[in-house]
């Protein structure tokens, strides 16, 4: 099964104006922040931007958690205007509203919203223009989204199936006749699910569907699990859908996904008034991001992402023409403030490579979950070497010479399509280098089950990219690609 969006893209949200859908993401702790997707038939996506591209926008400091920042956004269309509501858990956080004319950018700065508490925040516009914000819990204020001002006091509404944990991920629609109040429960784990509600009124009271959860794929052998946190749109044509994050876990038990939490479509139909979702749909195959990357332009395009934050003092292509240079900054890939730039694995089985000139430096080519889980090959001072970070620990896992000079470096994954027991892990990272012929040389392999969210914990996915861990590293270009 193909994800819609494959790769890191979780918390999804849609909305469609005209024959444009477009769609953002939870983006966490990496710099730019929410990626905004388009797309004329919900199946091919093209990045067009992130809405939070600017220090004023979004500013997550080194004491910013990994799995914090920024969680859940919601985008509306309204009154000739794209409308982003969002949560940032960071230090000087909370919940605040972009806007936009053009959902490529540029989006504004924020406006806070200090009387809303809670995250997963929904906007919604009754006739008379009353603007209802939805919250985890499930709360509800009505608010000015133009000012941030709030009116009255919260009001609780459904909260979904008794006893179910987490309530979360509210959406208010407007369909028919009634008001509908779709949320997440059961956490977002194997358990997650999708539940509704209709009211006659957008502040309820709710009636909850009869056949709750609407979705939920909690105690089957579906190869895409933990499915929820979900959106709802109409298609010109009448016909409607639900986009969803899901994740496909691999290995034995109790399954490990390593590519976080993807984004997936499904149809919808209506029946008695309710919304009755079909079997996942799947995505474009292919991947959404040109294979390589020559850092010919003068900024990084948008599917490139770091941790917090990303200066043109420590990363830029304007110091060597046709090469991304990274000035290092903090210790390396343990520390919060590493300079590192990279790009979302989408694949289960995939290949990148990159060409380093480390004169000046040391650095190299990782695959990061977190600073207590990645893994890289670096090199310097006539070395090259392969670290392994897993939780407290860390150790060179193998090294040896290389000339001096520009080199090529290779990280290839393999999905494990076959299991030695339940223990076997969900695919293999092989770490080398690649001689003048293009002849790979492995240094080491390692089990990906190290870096997954069932060891790691949090919300994210890897991340393959670049780093600086001291003096100035220069790379020529950055491929990645899908393999069968």
């Amino acid at each position: 099964m193909t994800p819609m969006i494959p790769g890191m893209h979780p918390d999804p949200s849609v909305c469609r104006v005209g024959e444009d859908y477009y769609l953002v993401c939870s983006s966490f702790e990496y710099f730019p922040g929410i990626p905004v997707f388009h797309s004329r038939d919900l199946k091919s996506w093209t990045q067009i931007g992130n809405a939070l591209e600017r220090p004023s926008q979004l500013r997550l400091t080194a004491e910013t958690p990994s799995s914090a920042g920024i969680y859940a956004p919601t985008l509306r269309h309204h009154d000739g205007r794209f409308w982003l509501i969002v949560t940032s858990v960071s230090h000087g956080g909370g919940n605040m509203v972009f806007t936009a004319t053009d959902p490529a950018g540029p989006w504004s700065d924020p406006v806070m919203l200090p009387g809303v508490a809670g995250i997963d925040p929904d906007l919604a516009w009754d006739d008379d223009g009353t603007c209802w914000c939805t919250v985890a819990g499930v709360r509800q204020y009505r608010v000015d989204p133009a000012t941030g001002e709030t009116f009255g006091e919260p009001r609780r509404l459904w909260s979904g199936t008794p006893g179910a944990k987490a309530p979360e991920a509210p959406h208010l629609y407007r369909i028919g006749d009634h008001w509908y109040l779709m949320i997440a429960e059961g956490g977002t784990e194997r358990g997650h699910g999708v539940s509704i509600a209709r009211a006659s009124r957008p502040d309820g009271p709710f009636e909850p569907c009869p056949v709750n959860p609407i979705l939920s794929h909690r105690s089957t052998d579906e190869r895409v699990q933990n499915t929820g946190h979900a959106d709802l749109v109409q298609a010109p044509d009448g016909a409607w859908w639900m986009v969803l994050l899901g994740v496909r876990p691999g290995g034995g038990t109790p399954g490990w996904h390593v590519l976080g939490r993807e984004t997936f479509l499904a149809p919808v139909t209506w029946v008695d008034g309710w919304p009755v979702v079909g079997e996942l749909s799947p995505g474009a195959p292919g991947s959404l991001e040109p294979e390589r990357d020559d850092f010919d332009l003068t900024e990084l395009p948008p599917c490139w992402i770091s941790p917090r934050d990303r200066s043109e003092q420590h990363c830029t292509t304007k110091e060597r023409a046709g090469w991304l240079t990274l000035h290092a900054r903090g210790s390396g890939m343990d520390d919060p403030a590493v300079v590192f730039a990279g790009r979302r694995q989408q694949h289960l089985s995939c290949l990148a490579r990159t060409l380093l000139d480390p004169a000046e430096g040391r650095g190299g080519l990782a695959v990061r979950l977190d600073e207590d889980h990645h893994y890289e090959i670096e090199v310097a001072y006539g070395e090259v070497r392969v670290v392994a970070r897993v939780g407290p620990v860390s150790a060179v896992v193998a090294s040896r010479p290389v000339p001096e000079g520009p080199l090529v470096l290779v990280v290839r994954v393999d999905e494990a399509r076959t299991l030695r027991d339940a223990r076997s892990g969900p695919d293999t990272l092989s770490f080398g280098v690649e001689g003048p012929d293009g002849t790979f040389s492995a240094l080491a392999t390692l089990d990906g089950k190290y870096l997954s969210t069932e060891v790691a914990g949090g919300f994210t996915g890897r991340v393959i990219g670049l780093y600086a861990a001291a003096g100035t590293v220069h790379f020529d270009w950055f491929e990645y690609q899908q393999l069968n």
